[in-house]
């Protein structure tokens, strides 16, 4: 394997797959995952509230910027003309 061209197509899909594995190591460390936990029952995982009681927590837990505050829309703008 001399150049890129000479690659097939699965040589260059793992070559990209090796370096993608490595800047992300290098970013974020080794990952343990527990394939136990990974894969727990799904049963545990189901949420058993009504939607209304849903509703309320995410009334419960909305945040409100400050008076003041620029939009998302002003945000963007700013840092689009910088």
């Amino acid at each position: 394997m001399d150049t890129i061209g000479s690659m097939t197509r699965e040589e260059l899909i793992r070559l990209i797959d090796e370096a993608v594995d490595r800047r992300l190591k290098r970013l974020f460390g080794e990952f343990e995952i527990d394939e136990n936990e990974f894969y727990a029952d799904e049963e545990e995982d189901q949420d058993t509230r009504t939607l209304e009681e849903v509703f309320e927590s995410i009334d419960r837990h909305m945040w409100t910027p400050p008076p003041g505050t620029k939009s998302s829309l002003e945000l963007l703008r700013e840092d689009r003309d910088t």
